[in-house]
């Protein structure tokens, strides 16, 4: 059924932010929203603003209290982002939209009206931004390189088979009808938006790609290290593994799946003990380099042989 401008309903949309002890963060996005909402004056829709607090001693409330527009404000006391997503899904049983957005975000223009418009032209069940990051910091070069934080452009209304729910548009009525939830056992290692994602899509859920939405996600100097590159990709694979077996039928597919699973483990643990190793031996050798004397002779020199001594005649005879 077309909904929005066209047709006298009025499209009821959430815009749903978990949040976890990053009050400055969440300021900063909540003032950014004013101008965000006006922006969909003309879609025909009718837009609140919800924050779950998933800290039990409710460190966002005096933010959510203080913003320059109305915001609903729970706490959900189970931790977990998988939790307090589904708390977002709970506390909007009466809409037809969220739009998922983290605290750590900023949205840039046109971020939700180009979702909402995506939406509508493809009849999407789910449409997913882009989430731009920029550092306040000088950045490693093999950090940009890892490909931690790339993410890609697309051209708008590509079909995804996943998504990630940093900016992301859910259809809730499609949601509420499959009976899609967050998997809460994935709350703390993360993962949980790929499994959703991927679920919607298997039960034959339309995700789209929008472009034209941004948000900026800040990142902070702390995951700005080669070491978190690294657990974050390793925490990343451990997901994917868990979520594919989720998704797998049958026993031995998963035993053959987990089969797999070890083996790149253990590939990747010799891979990384290989480069420690080389790591530390140019560590070492650098040292070395430091610490030598500025102009050493070479050691062959100070063994050769010196030459026998020529003897010249007298000009006397005797």
């Amino acid at each position: 059924m077309t909904r929005g401008p066209e047709s006298r309903d009025v499209i009821a949309v959430t815009i749903g932010v978990p949040t976890y002890r990053r009050p400055e963060l969440l300021d900063a996005l909540l003032k950014t929203l004013p101008a965000r909402i006006a922006e969909c004056a003309d879609l025909g829709v009718e837009i609140d603003v919800l924050v779950v607090d998933n800290d039990p001693e409710g460190s966002a409330r005096d933010v959510a209290a203080r913003a320059g527009i109305p915001v609903r404000y729970v706490i959900e006391q189970t931790a977990g982002i998988a939790a307090a997503r589904n708390r977002l899904l709970d506390e909007c049983a009466d809409r037809d939209l969220i739009a998922f957005i983290d605290d750590d975000e900023i949205p840039r223009e046109t971020w939700l009206s180009s979702l909402l418009t995506v939406w509508r032209e493809h009849g999407a069940d789910a449409v997913m931004g882009r989430v731009i990051s920029v550092f306040d910091d000088d950045v490693d070069p093999w950090l940009l390189a890892s490909g931690t934080f790339r993410r890609p452009p697309r051209q708008t209304g590509t079909v995804l088979q996943v998504a990630a729910a940093g900016n992301l548009l859910l259809d809730l009525r499609a949601i509420r009808r499959r009976g899609l939830r967050f998997d809460e056992s994935l709350g703390l290692g993360g993962g949980e938006d790929t499994l959703f994602s991927r679920q919607l899509a298997h039960q034959g859920g339309l995700i789209v790609w929008c472009n034209e939405s941004e948000t900026e996600d800040l990142v902070v100097a702390a995951r700005l290290s080669r070491g978190w590159a690294a657990q974050r990709a390793f925490s990343s694979a451990n997901a994917g593994t868990r979520i594919q077996l989720q998704l797998t039928e049958g026993r031995f597919r998963r035993m053959a799946l987990r089969v797999r699973a070890a083996g790149r483990r253990c590939a990747d643990r010799r891979r990384r003990s290989a480069q420690d190793l080389r790591r530390t031996h140019l560590e070492h050798h650098a040292s070395r380099q430091r610490h030598a004397p500025l102009s050493p002779r070479p050691r062959h020199d100070r063994r050769r042989p010196r030459p026998p001594l020529r003897r010249i005649p007298s000009p006397i005879g005797g």
